[in-house]
């Protein structure tokens, strides 16, 4: 637990600064009243519903104590105004306890954006509105020379737990053993400042992860990070992020409306690009446009 504590206070002075950032400007907007009808009957009577997160993933989530600040954070609150409900936010430790929230109903849903995959799309839906890509984050100058993955073999890699990016990296691991190279070192984290604390002390020679959270933290390293393999598909295909919801859960259509809502209206544009994240834009929300992973 020592070394979450230590990743926190790290990045203690970014997080305060990103949600003065996220407070600059208030967005208002109106019901639409269609979509809210739409809405689960319980949603609709509570007044609102609770969307769970995983931990700081910067710069969609950035969670200090029991607040949450970033682009999921903002793109939730006008959410939450087109629907006429009030969205909170929860924070549970590691993607599989994320799943298992939204399934069981403890959660009505997770914002994320969580990577959708056909083997996910199983036992969830996903409302996607992100285009990600994965790549590493190493020390300044590249001293393992990590530009791919097979020139990760050898190294010490750290991934989050439970994610897509540490499915790739372990079969990744098993191609380096039966090409006769030297193993990886797969070395799993709960959550995104511990992965790369463990980078900036030398303990993780990379981190393989998404790179717009990647590309946030490598601008607050004051130099000691950059990252590598951009430009590279790193064992993915097109790789699109959402929100989950249970498997045929109303909600998700009515999320898809909702997020459409804001980006016909310029809000969606707006916070993406306030987050330096005008990379990851889509043009239309879709549900479970997921591809696969390798096996």
């Amino acid at each position: 637990m020592l070394h979450r504590k230590v990743a926190y206070l790290a990045l203690a002075s970014v997080m305060i600064s990103s949600s003065a950032l996220a407070q600059e400007s208030s967005i208002k907007l109106p019901v639409n009243e269609e979509l809210r009808a739409k809405l689960p009957e319980s949603i609709r009577s509570a007044g609102k519903m609770i969307s769970v997160n995983n931990g700081s993933f910067p710069p969609y989530e950035i969670v200090t104590g029991t607040e949450m600040s970033g682009a999921s954070a903002d793109l939730t609150d006008a959410l939450g105004q087109v629907l006429g409900i009030k969205i909170e936010h929860a924070t549970v430790g590691g993607l599989p306890a994320l799943l298992a929230g939204v399934n069981s109903g403890r959660y009505q849903f997770a914002f994320g954006p969580v990577g959708d995959f056909k083997s996910r799309e199983e036992a969830n839906d996903f409302v996607d509105w992100v285009q990600e890509f994965v790549v590493f984050a190493v020390q300044k100058g590249n001293p393992k020379a990590i530009t791919s993955l097979d020139s990760a073999c050898g190294q010490r890699i750290a991934v989050m737990a439970g994610g897509s990016a540490e499915k790739v990296i372990k079969v990744q691991a098993e191609k380096c053993k039966t090409d006769g190279k030297d193993p990886i070192e797969v070395q799993s984290f709960t959550d995104q400042p511990s992965s790369i604390l463990a980078v900036r002390s030398k303990r993780s020679d990379a981190f393989f992860s998404s790179q717009a959270p990647l590309t946030y933290f490598v601008t607050q390293a004051n130099g000691q990070l950059e990252l590598t393999g951009v430009g590279q598909k790193n064992g993915f295909e097109n790789l699109y992020q959402g929100a989950v919801v249970p498997k045929g859960s109303p909600l998700g259509p009515v999320l898809r409306d909702a997020v459409k809502v804001l980006m016909d209206n310029g809000t969606y544009a707006t916070i993406m690009k306030k987050w330096g994240l005008e990379n990851n834009m889509l043009k239309e929300p879709g549900i479970n446009l997921g591809g696969t992973l390798p096996k």
